[in-house]
């Protein structure tokens, strides 16, 4: 289904509703530049990681579609775990699961107060963005206390500038990009206004000292247009 969930006038802020969930893929193909380029990138590492088998989270799974991608071309068991909180999302990420016959478990669940296993492979897309900065810390720490040594934790955020000029421009040329996949000045402000306190998006530097300061030995960026970004860390 074509996203249309902001051509009409909002009623409250931003959430992960049934309306959301039933265009949620077609909103992340046309809200997200280069997501598909960024998710081959994330199933590329999180494959090599589970070469020999292993657990990978994917945390805010929505629709399962990165899950689903990687359970096709795995070469050896692994046990791929998709938590989310919101039930519209998992009813369409069970749909398709079925679908392609994809063995995923799928739980509705916190992911701050979720019981991890020791895991080989984390992935948060466009997550972390969502969870108020200090608990979103609190998350990173957890992350990185639940993965074996060397494990990888892979995450894409949009990200801020702190140079006011070029935040503008990027935001700017963001726009632009969605008014391209065929959205009007009217939806792109009506989701922008949705949005507003939901969404807490750090800088790249930001999110490199957070992660360093959270257990990590190292992390950087592998993939990044104007204020996208895809993050890998290692523990």
């Amino acid at each position: 289904m074509n996203d249309k969930v902001f051509a009409k006038p909002i009623k409250k802020q931003f959430e992960f509703d049934e309306e959301v969930a039933a265009v949620f893929d077609d909103m992340l193909q046309r809200s997200v530049p280069f997501y598909k380029e960024s998710q081959k990138i994330t199933q590329f590492f999180a494959i090599k990681q589970l070469e020999n088998g292993g657990i990978m989270y994917d945390l805010g799974c929505s629709t399962a579609t990165l899950l689903i991608d990687i359970s096709r071309k795995l070469k050896n068991r692994a046990v791929l775990i998709g938590l989310d909180n919101s039930e519209a999302m998992l009813e369409q990420a069970r749909r398709k699961c079925e679908a392609f016959g994809a063995k995923i478990e799928l739980k509705n669940a916190d992911i701050l107060e979720y019981d991890y296993e020791e895991a080989d492979v984390f992935v948060s897309n466009y997550t972390l963005q969502f969870i108020r900065p200090l608990i979103r810390e609190e998350l990173v720490k957890k992350i990185a206390a639940s993965l074996k040594k060397d494990g990888l934790f892979i995450f894409s955020e949009k990200v801020i500038s702190h140079h006011s000029k070029l935040n503008k421009d990027l935001i700017e040329c963001y726009y632009g990009f969605k008014k391209e996949q065929g959205y009007s000045e009217y939806e792109i402000a009506q989701k922008r206004e949705a949005l507003e306190n939901v969404l807490v998006p750090y800088s790249e530097e930001e999110n490199i000292k957070m992660a360093k300061n959270c257990g990590f030995s190292h992390c950087e960026v592998v993939f990044r247009w104007a204020n996208f970004a895809t993050f890998i860390a290692i523990k």
